[in-house]
């Protein structure tokens, strides 16, 4: 039988494809851009005639309605990653977290310690030779459909055919339903003089030839904005937009010097907007993979001049790093920065940068602090901090005493909190 008559004995409507879940089921939803929407409607329409489902995923770009209160009975969210759409949920006691490196994540569904019943998964349209891309969301989805024991696949005539390490078969999927539906998106731009003046100090520390990781969001935008005048960079990171977009039309991110991947983007997933989506379609130069291969810090490591960006919430005056939790409140989740952190710190020539504003809530309040809030968790350990940005400058702390810290960071914090800050070092006896 060919693939092409396979999968058409495959496809159902969505109603009868959530209706193989039963009670107690626990389901992967494919994460970032590429939720499987069509699917969640139907699996929610559902709801009465369920309990205890418990739903699981990365940060995705969605809507989570299952995390209403009202199927608090029916549905159970595990967030791997809290992201904005279920952050209510978590707080509220009616989802549970999962405290995780994103290295480590495909694991738990091999390794069956989270074992899976369904992976629901958003997939381009299958190629001449039958296979599917996940598209937009490599880094755990794909190893989710390889660890459940039944897989639906969402195609979507939209998503687009990312290469890479990025396929599934036809033959490997259980059922199939089919759709067309915008991807969503990323609004652009937003980066504030803060954020700009941060990109710059950031920007003067690459050398030319480096391979960066940097996220999506404010600062990261502002790095790369800075980058017109480098030259033979790379990307080797967990998720890119649209800034990476820019640099690899204009030649300046080539991959010409990098020491693993030479002349590739490598990444997890990717969000942005529909120029993006366009853009790494069937492009030669992106190679998506699983994040136990694309965030293992030893992986990271072989990259020379490998640079991470990573972001904070708030960082002490030891360098702990506090940026998945404020105080006892989980605000999202570990995700990949200690990987990068520490593939950055082992690379050859290579260095983690920790970014914020130095100040939060309109200058009221300093983001760098005697000591991180209580109960707050420490995403990196002041062992593993290197440096330290914020708009007043670049703190070195790597290989420095507490009381070279210290000052280091008070010289970066907004200065109206400086003096404030020093009398709490040196009550802590850290002056």
């Amino acid at each position: 039988m060919s693939w092409i008559e396979i999968y058409r004995e495959k496809i159902i409507d969505p109603e009868t494809a959530v209706f193989k879940v039963k009670t107690g089921d626990r389901i992967y939803l494919g994460g970032g851009a590429a939720v499987p929407q069509v699917l969640v409607k139907a699996l929610v329409a559902r709801a009465s005639e369920l309990n205890n489902v418990e739903i699981t995923h990365m940060l995705h770009f969605g809507e989570a309605d299952y995390t209403n209160p009202e199927y608090v009975n029916n549905f159970r969210h595990n967030a791997l990653f809290i992201g904005a759409n279920v952050r209510g949920a978590v707080h509220d006691g009616r989802a549970h977290f999962t405290p995780v490196f994103l290295s480590e994540i495909p694991r738990l569904f091999r390794q069956k310690i989270l074992p899976l019943d369904f992976a629901f998964v958003q997939l381009s349209p299958p190629d001449e030779h039958g296979f599917c891309s996940f598209g937009a969301e490599i880094g755990c989805t794909k190893p989710a459909a390889e660890s459940a024991k039944i897989v639906i696949g969402e195609i979507n005539r939209q998503t687009p055919r990312t290469l890479g390490d990025s396929f599934i078969h036809v033959r490997d999927l259980d059922f199939v339903i089919e759709t067309d539906y915008p991807m969503p998106e990323a609004p652009q731009g937003g980066a504030t003089p803060v954020h700009r003046r941060i990109g710059e100090l950031i920007a003067e520390r690459i050398p030319d030839g480096a391979t960066l990781q940097m996220g999506i969001g404010s600062i990261p935008d502002a790095v790369l904005a800075n980058l017109r005048n480098h030259r033979d960079l790379g990307v080797h990171t967990e998720l890119f937009s649209d800034g990476v977009v820019d640099l690899v039309e204009a030649g300046i991110i080539n991959g010409a010097q990098k020491t693993l991947h030479p002349g590739k983007v490598i990444a997890g997933f990717l969000f942005g907007s529909k120029r993006l989506y366009d853009f790494v379609a069937d492009n030669a130069i992106i190679e998506m993979h699983p994040t136990d291969y694309v965030n293992d810090p030893f992986i990271i490591s072989r990259n020379d001049r490998m640079i991470s960006i990573n972001s904070a919430i708030e960082v002490d005056l030891t360098g702990q790093v506090a940026a998945d939790s404020i105080g006892p409140r989980f605000y999202s989740g570990v995700g990949g920065q200690l990987d990068f952190v520490r593939g950055a710190a082992r690379s050859k020539g290579g260095k983690p940068f920790i970014a914020l504003p130095a100040s939060a809530k309109k200058g009221t309040l300093s983001r760098i602090v005697p000591f991180l809030t209580k109960g707050s968790g420490v995403t990196t350990t002041r062992n593993d901090i290197h440096c330290v940005v914020t708009e007043y400058g670049i703190a070195e702390l790597y290989g420095r005493t507490i009381q070279q810290r210290a000052k280091a960071l008070i010289d970066i914090a907004a200065p109206e909190f400086r003096e404030e800050l020093t009398q709490q070092a040196k009550e802590l006896n850290y002056l």
